[in-house]
């Protein structure tokens, strides 16, 4: 691919984050500190006990993540490997639950750096059976299902383009 089009997809994703809410952009930054960096998410994120122990968890829960990359299958899978969808779906709850990503292209911005280009398929199915599951709140349950894009609903390939742009923590605008 030329410089010209790897510029303009990285200058897309990075608008594209830039339109998430500073919520969302907060626990995304988090999120990718917990699972794919070497940055001690506690001392960057925690701002109080309760984010330090959610911080905690989400190191215990993001631990899947390594054997979940291992075993991604591909869209024309009949059968998906044992666990990779229930792990998924189990991690993906964990995210929603902390009701700090917003809807499903937050939630799939995010997965898309966890996990990797390999993974876009099995993201619609993780986020809706996470997104249904009891531990969420129903006016959030409905919030959450509702921001699925029709687009991505009856999607027939996904890209296999790895994401470019990973957001990092900054200092200004963090207080």
């Amino acid at each position: 691919m030329s410089s010209t089009g790897t510029a303009s997809i990285l200058i897309g994703e990075l608008r594209e984050f830039a339109a998430f809410a500073p919520r969302d952009q907060r626990y995304i930054r988090r999120s990718l500190d917990v699972g794919i960096r070497c940055n001690d998410a506690f001392e960057l994120w925690a701002r109080d006990a309760g984010e330090t122990q959610s911080i905690r968890t989400q190191y215990r829960v993001y631990g899947a993540l390594n054997d979940l990359r291992r075993v991604i299958p591909g869209p024309e899978a009949i059968a998906v490997p044992e666990d990779f969808l229930g792990t998924l779906a189990a991690i993906a709850a964990f995210d929603l639950s902390q009701e700090r990503l917003s809807g499903f292209a937050a939630f799939r911005f995010l997965y898309e750096r966890l996990l990797g280009a390999k993974a876009r398929p099995w993201l619609l199915p993780a986020f809706c059976a996470a997104a249904a599951l009891p531990c969420i709140r129903p006016k959030r349950r409905r919030a959450l299902l509702q921001s699925i894009p029709e687009s991505a609903a009856v999607a027939g390939c996904w890209s296999i383009r790895e994401p470019a742009f990973m957001p990092e923590w900054t200092e200004q605008g963090e207080a």
